[in-house]
């Protein structure tokens, strides 16, 4: 009976170990706990390249170059620091000058004036008379010889009458030319040129703030796609070594169950828990290609588009307890620079100037302006510049409201009340900013913590599996065993993956601190804790439900909400 049970299980070692070794091999290609970030890019790229070259590798840093130029929103940011330049220079030029030119011709087609004459008294003066000859009748030589004289006379005496010359007159002339230069200043306007120009420079400085800003949320955003992706790679791939795994233990029981060495139970165990993890596969590769098109989506990719991802999660990577005591004293300090702080600040200062814009309709203003022209009116073609006559004119004006119906007191209170609100929500924006700024931090120090606590434990796991599959194949234990320890080793190398994107995440959102938006640390916010708090020992997990809700790796969202969040309550996704 001994030798026959050394028989089976001689046969079965054989026909087991090549199965045991793929299996073993899957699950440590699927999450090598201390695998430095080089060495994961290195094999990243190789998979890339024998998948074909219709995939296209791309790099985290290759993204980030990539995501500005195809952003809507940095391009909306930039659209408006543009707009508030233009309004800046239009409030700048009401310090200056204003100077205008005009050129004109106007061709009269109807006149009132048209065949209106206008002559003085008869003149009666003796040599205005008609001329005479005397004596007989008048020869020829002597007719002609008075034709003259009466011609000469007659206008001389039109002349003399008093009569009013049209021909260098506007009235009922064909045509105009005028040309025209005209030319005003503000002498003193009470301070609305002086706070309207402050307004137009405070609102390019928010503009300015509001693009850097828009930035750095491009950046954090890239980059928690990025890495939601890779990890989304990352607990496929367990999944799919999960699978392996039990698909080896189903063969092996089956292969007891024909010798006889095994009861029905254990293969129906086995079955389940074979069957029970397809469903996890399924989701993850869901999961996987979620990730993947919300990180095209940002980078303006085409959707069906292959990407093979070379940045690796960075398992070796974390930030030193020196580092972590520098930032402590750092980061708070930089809450009344972030950039919703200062955005506020112009806000408030904006609404000072409108208030003294407000206050100032109620005093005078002085201008003075000028205009000069050249007038001409040519019988016909273009006109000589002596044709041409001169009108110049120079006037000040000076303009006192006296009464407007209570309309500058309305606008005195609106501005009064516009900058009180906009003082409290600068005070209400540094109080979130404080908070958001220790929050940030806070996040980072517990992923640090979450990344240090599973330094070992996949390693740990990963060996305890490999003596649980050599008990079991040796029928010193039972399937229950190498569950447990199939669970525990999955576990691990899932809370492994998520420490390393949440601390990546928070690293580079403290890096962007400054000038982040508010209310983003909710990006990073549970995962590392959830980790930490499942890393250190066994807490039997059931698969992950097939929503396809939000909370997945690489599922749409808004800026600011959390993708980890959810991942990381499923650290043991996979596990039957």
């Amino acid at each position: 009976m001994m030798d026959t049970r050394t028989r089976t299980r001689g046969q079965l070692r054989a026909r087991c170990e090549p199965l045991a070794a793929l299996a073993l091999l899957a699950t440590l290609a699927g999450a090598t706990p201390a695998m430095s970030a080089a060495a994961q890019a290195g094999q990243t790229a190789q998979m890339a390249q024998t998948a074909g070259s219709a995939r296209q590798a791309l790099s985290l840093d290759e993204a980030l170059g990539m995501a500005e130029r195809a952003s809507e929103d940095v391009a909306i940011a930039r659209a408006g620091v543009t707009r508030a330049r233009g309004e800046q220079l239009r409030a700048r030029s009401e310090l200056f000058p204003q100077l205008s030119g005009t050129a004109a011709y106007v061709r009269t087609l109807k006149s009132e004036f048209q065949g209106l004459s206008v002559s003085g008294p008869p003149d009666t003066r003796p040599e205005c008379q008609p001329f005479i000859a005397a004596g007989g009748a008048p020869n020829t030589a002597s007719r002609l010889d008075s034709l003259e004289s009466a011609l000469a006379l007659a206008t001389n005496c039109q002349a003399d009458a008093g009569g009013i010359d049209f021909s260098n007159l506007p009235f009922g002339r064909a045509n105009t030319v005028q040309l025209g230069l005209a030319g005003s200043q503000t002498l003193y306007s009470g301070g609305r040129v002086g706070a309207g120009t402050r307004v137009a420079t405070a609102g390019r400085r928010a503009a300015e703030v509001g693009l850097t800003s828009a930035r750095a949320q491009l950046i954090l955003d890239v980059t928690q796609a990025y890495y939601d992706a890779v990890l989304s790679d990352r607990l496929f791939t367990i999944a799919r070594a999960s699978l392996d795994q039990t698909e080896t233990t189903l063969r092996e029981t089956q292969l007891a169950r024909q010798v006889g060495s095994q009861p029905e139970f254990e293969l129906l165990r086995a079955q389940v828990t074979r069957d029970n993890q397809r469903p996890v596969v399924v989701q993850r590769r869901t999961d996987r290609e979620l990730a993947y098109m919300r990180l095209k989506q940002i980078l303006d990719l085409p959707l069906d588009g292959d990407l093979a991802l070379t940045s690796g999660l960075g398992d070796s990577a974390q930030v030193a307890p020196a580092r972590l005591a520098a930032l402590e004293a750092v980061v708070p300090d930089t809450a009344s620079l972030r950039a919703p702080v200062r955005q506020a600040a112009e806000v408030v200062t904006v609404q000072e100037n409108l208030l003294r814009i407000a206050k100032a309709k109620r005093l005078p203003s002085l201008s003075v302006s000028s205009s000069y022209g050249r007038v001409a009116y040519p019988v016909g073609g273009v006109p000589d510049w002596a044709q041409f006559r001169t009108n110049w004119t120079v006037s000040v004006g000076l303009s006192v409201p006296l009464f407007t119906g209570g309309r500058i007191h309305g606008d005195e209170l609106v501005a009064e009340a516009n900058l009180a609100e906009g003082r409290l929500q600068l005070d209400q924006t540094r109080e979130l900013a404080q908070l958001d700024t220790r929050t940030a931090l806070a996040q980072l120090e517990a992923a640090d913590a979450s990344w240090q606590a599973s330094a070992g434990t996949a390693t740990q796991a990963t060996r305890a599996y490999t003596i649980a599959e050599i008990r079991y194949r040796e029928g010193i234990s039972t399937q229950t065993e190498l569950s447990e320890s199939r669970l525990l080793l999955q576990q691990a190398q899932a809370n492994r993956a998520l420490a390393a994107r949440d601390l990546q995440v928070a690293r580079v959102r403290i890096a962007l601190i400054r000038d982040l938006p508010l209310g983003t640390f909710g990006a990073s916010r549970g995962a590392g804790a959830a980790a930490a708090g499942s890393a250190g020992g066994y807490t039997p997990l059931q698969p992950a439900p097939q929503t396809g809700g939000q909370g997945q790796p690489g599922t749409p969202r808004a800026a600011g909400t959390s993708a980890s969040a959810s991942t990381s309550g499923q650290t043991g996704a996979g596990i039957p």
